[in-house]
């Protein structure tokens, strides 16, 4: 414990620790051992006291009276809810017990470990828990729910997760925010704009909603889901036909432009406009302020990335900075994500050295539903800390029939008693982030915070390190790792010569500073680590790969002769499934909703405010319509994973394609179809109309 915890009363240091480019810092109020009030801490160089109500309203989360206090034994049928509370120690035996006999007759790849990051502490996502399963052989999870499939398709333009510091996004004459909503996702960067756009700076966004982000902006454009890569081929084909190209720059830093300059010649504007739904003139006019203005900056969103196509629609917007050599100029460039310049000393955290050259099978986390129902040799146990799959994975009924296996040995290590909690045999209570030691890096600025306690543990709730220390010791590890302190680990982690960015950082530091900057770091001080060590727009890795080497348009996959492109994207309040159990936080946001385009919503004789049932092959929902011109015709969103309440049908997942992206493992969830019709009451049951249409 910190010297936090034993003060009453008082204002501390602390960081958000929730799964969000921003990273604040803040400053947590205490009276009486309790926190009362949570603000932003106005000295932070980047987030500067602003906070979002996410984070603002955490005391209601940290004290609602449904949070878990004790463990918990399964009494009753799976998904029933039932349970009897236990001990630590019979919790513990239990696992240990059954774990102990599985590793003995089926081999310890029965186990599985599903685990993202509900809480962005590196310590409480990727430490001791790494440890534990490396030296248990137990299955390991591909990770890749979120970002990956961007993420690589930008590393095989750029090398890497580099962009352009933020903080000099105030410099910017033409902001382009493309598939982020970063209104509710990206707040601080919003807050840059808005003092570049004081100074003259103009905002477009790109993207298949009118979200908060597009009505803030001085031009929304939208754009049908799937064809970003499209669009920006369009505007390569215009840039260099017009002579916007930074010829200078391209000779010097990259490989391939002679190349790309011939290829986007088949992206003329009538083929890229009836691709993507951009109009000849919208496209033209775009083209002409991207190569007119300078310094130009574009935000790459997560948004875009979740397509069949999306590795491949961040690798081809990544290269359109290259083409009007914004790199080189203040406030030019882009950002996908900043992670490569706080990267700490991984293996030191996890020690992947513990698998001793075990070959153990790899699970796709976004296939979930199928490992748990068809993987061979099966999955006998699962647990599962930091993520709620129940409400979070795609293809949502495969997951849950999955989950209600009665031979799935399911644990669950959460703070509340979640849609996947309610299938476990035993639920263990977690601590929050205020109550832990940890440390964060952000994937967007490049500062990296501390967190020590600030409150003391809640009932008999436990951190994930804690846990999976107890765990190893009920199953006899004997290394030396497993006795290594928080603070330990985060001295580990911090002595990485591989990466000069943080020789400045260690723990010590941390604790007398609250946060550190990454060294600066121009990406043109030295050479990028790419291949050729330049900007590769084209990529003789990538062919060797088995992608297109230059940047290609590819459509999404057929999912089906439903109408209606489906784009289940995030809303402002929650974050992915955390908050939608908390009743401040769903006061906030109200009711799930549908947007439809006025078109679509009269032909199907639908108001604004009705409730519509969609559907596809998978599943069905339950929600209302909220009709207008936010979205293009044969495409509809909806914003939020909403709780598995009983009476509602809102688990917009269940009708999403578990399917993989076409880089990294990623997750296809906005490349999915669905159909819709209106919905109307029949002694109080809602009824479809199109009763035949059922399926």
């Amino acid at each position: 414990m910190s010297n936090y915890t034993k003060q009453q009363n008082g204002i501390f240091p602390s960081v958000c620790p929730l799964d969000c480019p921003d990273q604040c810092g803040l400053i947590l109020h205490k009276t009486d051992g309790k926190i009362i009030k949570v603000q932003g801490d106005p000295n932070h160089p980047v987030t500067k006291g602003n906070i979002c109500n996410k984070v603002r309203n955490m005391p209601e989360r940290i004290y609602d009276s449904n949070r878990l206090t004790t463990p918990l034994k399964r009494s009753g049928p799976k998904g029933s809810g039932q349970f009897e509370p236990i001990t630590w120690e019979e919790a513990i035996g239990s696992i240990t017990s059954k774990w102990k006999n599985l590793i003995e007759t089926e081999g310890a790849e029965s186990i599985l470990p599903y685990s993202f990051y509900g809480n962005m502490g590196i310590l409480s996502a990727e430490g001791m828990d790494r440890r534990f399963f490396h030296r248990l052989g137990a299955s390991r999870l591909d990770q890749t729910i979120c970002s990956v499939a961007g993420s690589v398709g930008y590393n095989y333009t750029m090398g890497g997760s580099f962009g352009m510091d933020p903080e000099d996004t105030i410099h910017s004459k033409l902001i382009i925010f493309w598939g982020i909503n970063a209104v509710s996702t990206n707040m601080h960067q919003v807050a840059l704009a808005q003092k570049a756009r004081k100074k003259g700076a103009k905002i477009v966004v790109i993207d298949v909603h009118k979200n908060r982000t597009g009505i803030l902006a001085d031009w929304f454009i939208p754009i049908l889901p799937g064809t970003d890569s499209a669009l920006a081929l369009g505007l390569m084909n215009i840039l260099f036909e017009k002579r916007f190209a930074d010829l200078g720059f391209l000779r010097k830093y990259t490989v391939g432009y002679e190349e790309l300059q011939e290829h986007v010649k088949q992206y003329d504007p009538h083929t890229v406009s009836a691709i993507t739904g951009v109009s000849v003139e919208e496209l033209q006019e775009l083209a002409a302020l991207y190569g007119g203005i300078s310094p130009s900056f574009i935000r790459i969103g997560n948004g875009l990335q979740h397509h069949d196509n999306g590795g491949m629609a961040v690798r081809t917007i990544a290269c359109l900075p290259a083409i009007t050599g914004q790199w080189l100029k203040k406030g030019g460039g882009a950002i996908k994500g900043n992670s490569g310049y706080l990267a700490h000393n991984k293996a030191a955290v996890q020690r992947p050295d513990l698998l001793k050259d075990k070959e153990t099978r790899v699970i796709n986390m976004n296939q979930i539903g199928n490992a748990l129902l068809d993987t061979k040799p099966p999955i006998s146990s699962m647990f599962v800390y930091n993520s709620n799959p129940a409400v979070v994975a795609p293809e949502g009924q495969k997951v849950r029939k999955g989950l209600e296996r009665e031979d799935l040995f399911l644990v669950v290590h959460d703070l509340f008693l979640t849609e996947t909690a309610a299938y476990a045999d035993i639920v263990l209570p977690a601590t929050s982030s205020f109550e832990n030691t940890d440390f964060y890096t952000s994937y967007w600025h490049k500062y990296t915070q501390i967190q020590l306690p600030v409150i003391e543990p809640f009932g008999e709730s436990k951190s994930n390190p804690d846990v999976f220390r107890l765990l190893a010791g009920a199953m006899c590890f004997e290394e030396d790792v497993f006795k290594d302190s928080d603070e330990d680990m985060i001295d580990q982690a911090f002595n990485h010569p591989a990466n000069p960015c943080l020789s400045d950082i260690d723990l010590q530091m941390l604790k007398t500073n609250q946060y550190a900057k990454a060294k600066d770091s121009s990406l043109f001080s030295g050479p990028l680590p790419t291949p050729s060590c330049k900007i590769e727009l084209l990529s003789k890795r990538m062919e060797e790969d088995g992608y297109p080497a230059l940047p290609t348009y590819i459509p999404l996959i057929s999912d089906g002769d439903h109408p209606f492109l489906f784009v289940p994207g995030p809303n402002h309040t929650f974050l992915n499934s955390t908050f939608n159990n908390n009743e401040k936080h769903i006061h906030l946001e109200r009711t799930p909703q549908l947007h439809l385009n006025s078109k679509d919503a009269q032909e199907l004789k639908v108001e604004n405010g009705e409730m519509v049932r969609i559907w596809n092959d998978r599943g069905e929902c339950f929600l209302q319509a909220a009709v207008g011109d936010n979205v293009l015709p044969g495409v509809a969103v909806t914003q939020g994973l909403w709780a598995d309440l009983p009476g509602t049908k809102q688990l917009v997942n269940t009708l999403t394609p578990d399917r993989i992206a076409d880089m990294g493992g990623g997750a296809t969830f906005f490349s999915g179809r669905i159909s819709i019709e209106k919905m109307r009451l029949i002694g109080g049951t809602d009824v479809s109309e199109q009763h035949p249409a059922k399926k």
